[in-house]
């Protein structure tokens, strides 16, 4: 029988809650409303909009959670599709989940960061923005990949930090505006039509990209003591406070500016504070941004190469990536992860894949979502064999919601956006192929 693993060989739940609402909250929630506007101005429809895309999330996370206490092991869609349904489809989208939906977003938090924090400082002394977000990368890189007790600090600190920063500036926007806009939270007779139309199916794609990262402790679960108690409460109790803070961040910012200002506009958190504060107002909120997104890039960081592990784990071809230190921290697929999100910083060529990476993403998680019926069907409830881990609250109902809302919304891109689908189905069919070359590595004799 074995011993357990000491305490620091885990991450408390606080940290893994900190990692969830970190990976969620980066750009997209200070970028998003501008584009919406484009196509919708009811600030019921768009408050709407947030909490559909929380709708999705929570359920998601709710679903997930059974799937994390009956799986429990690292490695998020990489372990629970390996298991329910073949090693392939596990590999693919542990592979694309590395590349596309880690290294390349922590690449573009980072240079947002390096962005936000030129305009904030750059009246005083000017930054190079490549030499600042690289920095940023390298310098998390090595705090995460010396030890848990490092790693876990920083992204509490800084998680606190961000949500800290995130409320007391709705609270000072609200104080401070001058002239309030009209916010409406009831529907008015023209809604109805704008909620079904093509429009807000739109809009919901760029509100389903902020609320990426619902799952992200589900990638450090096997680091996570008692996970099949602890990640259920991790997953939807971060979920819940991003709801919250997306809610009141929207709301605030449709009271604090007129709409006609926000139209198209990208970086909606600064507008706001200049129209609230001034130019010094604006230049503090660039600061304030480029504070918030640190964690962000801190959080991909820890979560991303856990992916890289559980494969190194599984295929002799990667075992150099499953390598851990005295601590029990995969250093070398923390380094890994770092060196390519700097060398996306480098070539900037990771934005064309950011166009189709919503695709790939969703169609990953809701396929890992519909596995739960799986599961259900293979092993029931598992309730009469004893297990009292949790399970989904309200089944089928979430799952169901989530899926209803993410083929929606993968229906809409696929009509509406076939270059960048066909990409995405290349991409996939690329890491079949690599799949099945890396097996036939692993076993020579078949």
């Amino acid at each position: 029988m074995h011993s357990p693993a000491p305490l620091q060989h885990y991450y408390t739940p606080a940290t893994a809650i900190a990692v969830v609402i970190a990976n969620m909250v980066g750009t997209g929630v200070f970028t998003s409303l501008g584009y919406q506007l484009i196509d919708i101005q009811s600030s019921f429809v768009l408050l709407l909009l947030w909490l559909v895309g929380g709708l999705a999330a929570l359920c998601g996370a709710l679903t997930y959670a059974e799937l994390a206490s009956r799986l429990p092991r690292s490695g998020g869609e990489y372990n629970f599709l390996s298991q329910l349904y073949h090693p392939a489809l596990g590999f693919v989208t542990g592979w694309v989940s590395f590349t596309v939906g880690f290294a390349a977003p922590t690449a573009l938090a980072a240079m947002t960061f390096a962005a936000y924090l030129d305009s904030s400082v750059s009246h005083l002394f000017p930054i190079n923005r490549m030499a600042a977000a690289l920095l940023l990368v390298a310098i998390l890189t090595i705090v995460h990949g010396r030890n848990r007790h490092a790693s876990g600090g920083l992204q509490n600190w800084f998680t606190m930090l961000k949500v800290l920063l995130i409320v007391v500036f709705v609270t000072l926007v609200f104080l401070f505006t001058a002239e309030p806009q009209t916010v409406n939270l009831l529907p008015s007779t023209e809604d109805s039509t704008l909620i079904g139309s093509s429009a807000f199916a739109v809009a919901l794609i760029y509100v389903n990209y902020a609320y990426t990262g619902w799952n992200s402790a589900t990638y450090i679960t096997g680091e996570i003591a008692n996970p099949d108690r602890n990640v259920p409460f991790i997953l939807i109790v971060g979920t819940s406070v991003v709801i919250l803070l997306y809610m009141a961040l929207n709301a605030i910012f449709l009271y604090a500016v007129p709409q006609e200002l926000l139209v198209g506009k990208l970086e909606i958190g600064v507008i706001v504070a200049q129209q609230t504060f001034g130019t010094t107002g604006a230049l503090v909120m660039g600061g304030v941004l480029s504070l918030l997104l640190i964690s962000t890039v801190s959080a991909m960081l820890m979560a991303g190469p856990r992916v890289l592990q559980v494969m190194g784990e599984d295929f002799r071809l990667f075992r150099l990536l499953a390598i851990k230190n005295k601590g029990g921290v995969p250093r070398t697929a923390i380094y890994t992860q770092g060196a390519l999100s700097m060398l996306f910083i480098v070539t900037s060529s990771f934005e064309s894949v950011l166009v189709f990476s919503g695709f790939i993403l969703g169609l990953s998680s809701l396929t890992t979502v519909l596995g739960v019926f799986i599961l259900r069907h293979r092993q029931g409830d598992g309730k009469q064999d004893g297990d009292t881990g949790y399970r989904t609250w309200a089944y089928p109902l979430p799952p169901l919601i989530y899926s209803a809302i993410m083929i929606w919304t993968l229906s809409f891109i696929t009509i509406n956006r076939p270059l960048e689908a066909a990409v995405a189905v290349a991409i996939i069919a690329v890491g079949f192929g690599f799949y099945f070359v890396t097996e036939r590595l692993q076993h020579p004799q078949r």
